[in-house]
């Protein structure tokens, strides 16, 4: 916008400037030629006695004829003396010799190459005609056109100057507020203070506070309402839990005690979507920065023993790249929360016996199971709450989620690959800090 401003206020005056120096110009011409017509015509008054004179001596009845020159020097007004059929009495030293091509009646008259005046003495028997030149009046006008436009090639650079001062100064608060405006997220939704406004903007300041304000309190609800909901539901559901064990403990078997066996599945799917709700809640409440840099392979390491053991037999293969090079100042638990969600996620989704591969780097860290290719469209999808990519498995289609809200809470990017990287097939999970440490 200041770019646009500053393009159309330059060309706008601009326009303007030459608009006025033609108009001057015109109006200088028209002038100009209004003086030289009195010039002309001043010229020929002044000139009529001392032709007269010239002319007629006093021993002499009747004009008489002079073919000579007068004056000789450079003369932009020429004159020529006639007599009634039109013979040269008398030039000036630059007059042609022949008579000039304007008939002999009084008044102004133009011919190709001058503005002739013409006036009548003695009783019409004397002609004086008085020419200028008119390449001298389009000399004088285009010298004062130019000295109207040549100023221009100054004062343009000097107004663009001007113009982007002015408007860049007008315009930074508006581009400091949009600065802060940018600035606000899920994570950042402070007030838009520490700096002044003009009055114009304050309005828009205060308007967007009042939002800034409605939509933190109705994110704190909604947090403070997913995590109270899933604390709560814990206690419940571990009572409910123990009882439906016991009660199988009791039941030496049939058709109770399979139905009994149902009910603790699906207490335990529930007890594992409630843990998964915790963790939205807390991802979402922003605890991915820390202000202390950490080593991340130990966290690496841990997890995939604790993924490893909480699901028998499974094969979690890890590949360190340069060892003590993956450090980042992010919260050491959201980001073991954010990697057990990948690796369990790779788990439930792998082709059966296939192991889980788990690989880290200075940029990162990825984690990769076997699968058919997916989609791009599933891949953008996945990412969604409660969104998942098949209905095998026994996810709640929270961990990429999970997964993504802490990434972006750490200033990372969650990157799903599939095939993944060097493979015709499988799916790939990728934690992405970049280069910045």
């Amino acid at each position: 916008m200041t770019r646009q401003l500053i393009l159309w206020l330059t060309i706008m005056t601009s326009a303007l400037w030459l608009t006025a120096a033609l108009l001057g110009a015109l109006v200088m011409r028209d002038e100009l030629d209004e003086i030289f017509d009195s010039a002309l015509q001043e010229t020929a008054q002044r000139l009529t006695p001392l032709v007269v004179k010239e002319i007629f001596a006093a021993d002499y009845d009747g004009p008489r004829r002079l073919d000579r020159t007068v004056d000789k020097g450079e003369e932009y007004l020429t004159y020529q003396v006639r007599d009634a059929s039109g013979a040269i009495l008398l030039r000036s030293h630059d007059a042609p010799a022949n008579p000039f091509e304007a008939p002999v009646t009084p008044g102004f008259f133009d011919t190709p190459s001058h503005r002739v005046y013409t006036a009548a003495t003695v009783s019409g028997t004397i002609i004086i005609q008085v020419a200028d030149p008119l390449a001298h009046r389009r000399e004088a006008i285009l010298e004062g056109t130019l000295a109207l436009l040549l100023p221009l090639l100054f004062l343009v650079p000097v107004s663009v100057a001007a113009i982007w001062l002015i408007v860049s100064r007008a315009m930074r608060p508006i581009e400091t507020l949009s600065g802060a405006i940018a600035e606000r997220s899920g994570t950042n939704l402070a007030p838009l203070e520490g700096f002044a406004v003009p009055t114009e903007l304050e309005r828009i300041r205060g308007s967007v506070d009042g939002l800034l304000s409605r939509l933190q309190q109705a994110i704190d609800s909604e947090r403070s309402f997913s995590a109270n909901s899933a604390h709560e539901l814990r206690t419940p559901l571990a009572g409910a839990l123990a009882q439906t064990q016991r009660l199988l403990a009791e039941l030496d078997g049939g058709a109770a005690r399979e139905r009994a066996r149902q009910i603790e599945h699906a207490l335990h799917r529930l007890t594992r979507l409630t843990e998964k709700l915790l963790q939205l809640a807390r991802a979402e409440a922003g605890i991915g920065k820390a202000t202390d840099v950490a080593a991340l392979e130990p966290v690496v390491d841990l997890v995939a023993n604790e993924v490893q053991r909480g699901f028998g037999d499974l094969a979690i293969r890890i590949e360190h790249g340069d060892p003590g090079t993956l450090r980042r100042a992010v919260d050491v638990d959201a980001f073991a929360i954010a990697l057990r969600n990948l690796m369990e996620n790779a788990v439930k989704y792998r082709d059966s016996d296939t192991a889980v591969t788990v690989s880290t780097d200075c940029d990162g860290v990825s984690v990769v199971n076997s699968c058919r290719p997916m989609a791009a469209g599933i891949l953008k999808d996945i990412r969604q709450p409660f969104r998942r990519a098949s209905g095998r498995g026994e996810g709640s289609g929270l961990g990429l989620a999970i997964a993504d809200a802490l990434a972006k809470q750490m200033g990372a990017s969650l990157e799903l690959l599939s095939p993944a990287p060097g493979r015709v097939d499988g799916f790939c999970a990728r934690i992405a800090f970049g280069n910045a440490a």
